[in-house]
């Protein structure tokens, strides 16, 4: 294999001109497009959204720091909510079906027995919002992967039994990629069971918190680490990971949803092939091939139309499905986000709803 990368990408139009006439919106309005850009009656669904429980907040707030209790505290009341007050949110933004999580709360850094019994009362916890609102809401499973025998069995039951449409993971545990042996038995699950692993950032490890982002005046240092630009990076190092250690040869109907427009990897995987080829003999098919072929992209929290293209561009529509990131970030920002992208309309069906109806089967 050549140290250049050759990449089949999507043909889609740019659209510069429409883009550089676009008039900006104010960032509290909820525009209903209609024509060529959102039909009133296409279906709009959202994957990384997030909620949390009484008893895992209070477990999480007894071991993050400060700046991460405040992060979670200015939204709490939302993510406790499961009910009327989600629903009028996403009725004011025109979203039809929510798939939920559980927020990241740093169960991995919990001891195994609690951290298991923590996840499974969440999905039960969630399993009943989604019976109460089958409609409006669905779910991805939360996990304890310090015990990865016991996650699997409760993966297998989140689907199985509580109708759960997938797994959403957060990061490392205790700093250890998914790559690891170990946690096999998580993935054999989600090949067996046809769901997707939506892999979503955590908190750095304390060695490289302190290397990395300490320094830094009030909490630049925190911010910096996390959504600033932290969790992207290292989630796009997770994802190389995992295409390096051969996993998608070992599991080849594997697929894998990353959130915030690829984090990082539609702009960098040309440059990533092209160093990471000099030795990847054991992999069937180059770097780029995987990235293509088992990984689907959100737009959480990614609300600007340049990383959008260049992901489009890298993946193309089929493998970019609409997200928010609620309650962090508002779901009407991400409508007017959805409501103004430069694609066709049959594209934005894809990203709206389609490609999320084919994956999770919703």
């Amino acid at each position: 294999m050549s140290g250049r990368a050759v990449f089949r990408f999507a043909k889609f139009p740019l659209a510069v001109r429409r883009l550089a006439s676009m008039p900006e919106r104010p960032r509290d309005t909820v525009v209903r497009a209609s024509g060529g850009k959102k039909p009133e009656s296409m279906r709009t669904i959202t994957l990384e959204e997030h909620f949390a429980t009484p008893e895992v907040l209070k477990a999480s707030a007894e071991l993050q720091s400060p700046s991460r209790n405040n992060f979670v505290k200015a939204v709490e009341e939302k993510l406790l909510d499961l009910g009327k007050v989600r629903i009028a949110d996403m009725d004011a933004a025109g979203i039809d079906l929510q798939v939920i999580s559980l927020t990241n709360a740093g169960l991995d850094k919990l001891d195994g027995p609690r951290a298991t019994s923590l996840a499974r009362d969440s999905n039960d916890k969630l399993a009943a919002a989604v019976k109460a609102y089958p409609q409006r809401f669905a779910g991805f499973a939360a996990l304890a992967l310090q015990e990865p025998q016991k996650a699997a069995a409760e993966l297998e039951r989140s689907v199985q039994k509580l109708g759960f449409k997938g797994v959403l993971i957060h990061g490392t545990t205790k700093g250890v990629f998914l790559d690891d042996p170990q946690f096999t038995p998580i993935f054999e699950a989600a090949q067996a069971l046809d769901i997707p692993i939506y892999l979503h950032p955590t908190l750095p490890p304390k060695p490289v918190e302190e290397a990395y982002f300490s320094g830094l005046p009030g909490q630049l240092g925190f911010y910096l680490s996390t959504a600033a630009w932290g969790w992207h990076v290292e989630t796009g190092l997770h994802c190389l990971r995992l295409i390096g250690s051969g996993l998608f040869d070992r599991f080849p109907k594997l697929n894998i949803i990353i959130g915030h427009m690829g984090e990082d990897l539609p702009f960098s995987i040309a440059r990533a092939e092209s160093v990471l080829s000099r030795d990847t003999k054991h992999l069937k098919r180059k770097i780029s091939e995987y990235f293509q072929e088992h990984f689907y992209i959100t737009t959480s929290g990614y609300f600007t139309v340049p990383p959008f293209l260049c992901t489009l561009q890298v993946v193309g529509a089929d493998r970019i499905l609409f997200s928010v990131d609620y309650p962090y970030s508002p779901n009407s920002i991400g409508r007017n986000f959805l409501n103004a992208l430069p694609v066709s309309t049959e594209d934005l069906g894809k990203i709206s709803h389609g490609n999320a109806e084919r994956l999770l089967k919703v």
